[in-house]
């Protein structure tokens, strides 16, 4: 029973922050009337027919930017902890180094491609 509530709400805490915007729109389509009349920046100009849609659009704005600044934090926090987790050991030990004789082989390659390529003739 535990094991099945952790995972729906887990389900619906990952729904949350992925349809963000989805909900803010949902909202807004249940209470347009209510946001029309009292949140809306233009109520008193009825000629722009914004209907709410001025508060829509700066939720939605809102919500991109906190998901936005969410991802910068978590990508710090990624690069903090990636930088402070991993320890690099480099261990020197000082050796001669010996050089290495490679033989040349002076081969040429057959002269081929004179007889394969040629222009194209014109017929007259």
């Amino acid at each position: 029973m535990l094991n099945r509530v952790t995972a729906i709400l887990l389900i619906v805490f990952t729904l949350s922050a992925n349809f963000s915007k989805l909900f803010i729109f949902a909202g807004f389509e249940l209470n347009k009337t209510t946001i029309a009349s009292t949140l809306c920046e233009n109520r008193n100009k009825p000629w722009m027919h914004c209907n709410g849609r001025c508060y829509l659009l700066k939720k939605i704005k809102q919500a991109e930017e906190k998901e936005k600044s969410e991802e910068r934090q978590t990508g710090k926090s990624l690069f903090q902890e990636g930088i402070v987790t991993h320890h690099f050991s480099f261990n020197y030990t000082p050796r001669l180094l010996a050089v290495l004789t490679v033989p040349t082989n002076h081969t040429e390659l057959p002269d081929y491609s004179a007889s394969v390529f040629q222009p194209p003739k014109i017929s007259a």
